[in-house]
């Protein structure tokens, strides 16, 4: 996994992304609202925006959001998604090297994207570009899997999945980066519930939308469709499978 490979990987599955890709539940906001005093008229640097996701749910919280991200597909998407509220910003940079001015944002938000982040250089620029007092949240969707259906899709992934083990974003909890993130102090640590129901398609959607997963040219992507197919129909109920997840929150100020 490298800063690099992030600015390009995601490029032909930004319509899957915008798609099939998990939003987050509004007690996220109401949480940062209520616990962290997240109010509307505070300004959030939106660092990894991607297609827009996370920025459309601080839009609707009437905040004004400056979207940082360094690709150009996925930040096209956003820029169609949200460029007609006022309140957004789009900026072409990655979380490195945002472009922002000192002291310029209230809040930083890294919606499922901290993973690709150089951990050490980002910490020197939230600090830089947040004020006196502001706060970074962490967040992202963690897929369960502790259900028969998705036991069997993690099957699928690491028999089919191009580079799963090097990239699942699971390894930020575990390799110290949130920690190197917020040293001294230790974030605060909430949880959230979180879903998803597809059909066949929107499955299929859902597993294209990954970056690590084979796409139509690959000599394993027919075979993986089919297996896909097959899992599903063991345990589809009502024409539907669920993705259940963990929204996971850590916030706190970029260190010291």
């Amino acid at each position: 996994m490298t800063v690099e490979n992030a600015l390009t990987r995601f490029s032909n599955r930004v319509q899957d992304y915008i798609r099939y890709r998990p939003g987050y539940p509004q007690a996220v906001m109401d949480c940062l609202r209520d616990e962290f005093g997240l109010r509307p008229q505070l300004v959030v640097a939106d660092i990894g925006s991607g297609t827009g996701i996370s920025a459309g749910l601080l839009l609707d919280n009437g905040h004004r959001v400056i979207a940082v991200e360094p690709n150009a597909d996925m930040r096209a998407a956003a820029e169609s998604q949200c460029g007609s509220n006022g309140l957004f910003q789009s900026v072409a940079a990655p979380a490195e090297a945002t472009t922002l001015p000192d002291a310029s944002v209230d809040w930083i938000v890294a919606a499922q994207a901290f993973h690709w982040f150089d951990v050490e250089k980002c910490r020197v620029e939230f600090r830089r570009i947040l004020k006196h007092g502001g706060f970074v949240a962490l967040l992202w969707n963690d897929r369960r899997n502790d259900t028969p259906f998705l036991e069997g899709y993690v099957a699928l992934l690491k028999e089919y999945a191009i580079d799963y083990e090097a990239i699942d974003h699971r390894h930020a909890e575990s390799d110290g980066r949130i920690e190197r993130l917020f040293a001294p102090r230790e974030p605060v640590r909430r949880v959230f519930a979180n879903h998803q129901d597809f059909d066949f398609d929107g499955l299929r959607g859902r597993v294209l939308s990954s970056s690590y997963m084979p796409t139509a040219e690959h000599p394993r992507f027919n075979e993986m469709i089919q297996a896909l197919r097959d899992l599903y129909g063991r345990h589809q109920t009502g024409d539907r499978v669920r993705f259940a997840y963990d929204t996971k929150l850590f916030v706190g100020p970029a260190g010291d």
